[in-house]
């Protein structure tokens, strides 16, 4: 048995969100990657681009290592909420290509510094903005898996693609009777609930 290493442990949960989020975008169209389907806009290549540009802060300005990767929608006088969607002159191809940059900068800094290393986070509030590399790999983790989890709806939305990764998708076995079945099964639990 190897020695349990923390810092690799959470480096690869890290790593499996990473996947998971991105395998969303596959096989699917550009207008699909980028089409609105929640009231709040929510689509696939914006949530991308958001958990890309995020990871370059928290792994580089918090740990004094800043990419110089140019991110204007993050830019004083940018339109609310500009990471959370792509411009038509922004391809597929490029918000992915921020994204492993993103990776190849957080994974430079991860493999830098000790789990218990000192950063600081400028747009978090006094008293809380010192931070741990190991608090944020675990705030990265969570905030990874949360937007993949909104891509996972989104997906299903779009073309009934569920679960967690193309080889396992984590999901009980089931054809689509089973599945139609199973969802009749809750709608009419939901309506039973709702008439007490």
């Amino acid at each position: 048995m190897t020695e349990w290493d923390p810092k690799a442990e959470l480096h690869r949960y890290l790593q499996t969100a990473r996947e998971a989020l991105l395998w969303k975008l596959d096989g699917l169209s550009e207008y699909d990657i980028r089409r609105p389907l929640t009231p709040t806009g929510t689509n696939l290549l914006g949530l991308v681009k958001h958990v890309a540009s995020v990871e370059f802060g928290y792994f580089g300005e918090t740990f004094g290592r800043p990419s110089g990767e140019p991110l204007p929608w993050f830019e004083e006088g940018a339109e609310p909420n500009a990471d959370m969607w792509a411009t038509a002159d922004e391809s597929r191809e490029d918000v992915i290509g921020l994204y492993h940059r993103a990776w190849a900068h957080a994974d430079a800094t991860i493999d830098a510094l000790a789990v218990d290393a000192i950063g600081h986070v400028p747009w978090w509030r006094e008293g809380r903005r010192q931070v741990t590399l190991h608090l944020i790999l675990i705030h990265m983790i969570a905030e990874t898996n949360r937007h993949a989890g909104h891509a996972d709806i989104v997906r299903e939305l779009i073309d009934g693609a569920a679960g967690l990764r193309k080889e396992n998708d984590n999901l009980p076995e089931g054809d689509q009777a089973w599945w139609e079945e199973y969802r009749g099964r809750v709608e009419r639990a939901a309506r039973e609930a709702d008439q007490h």
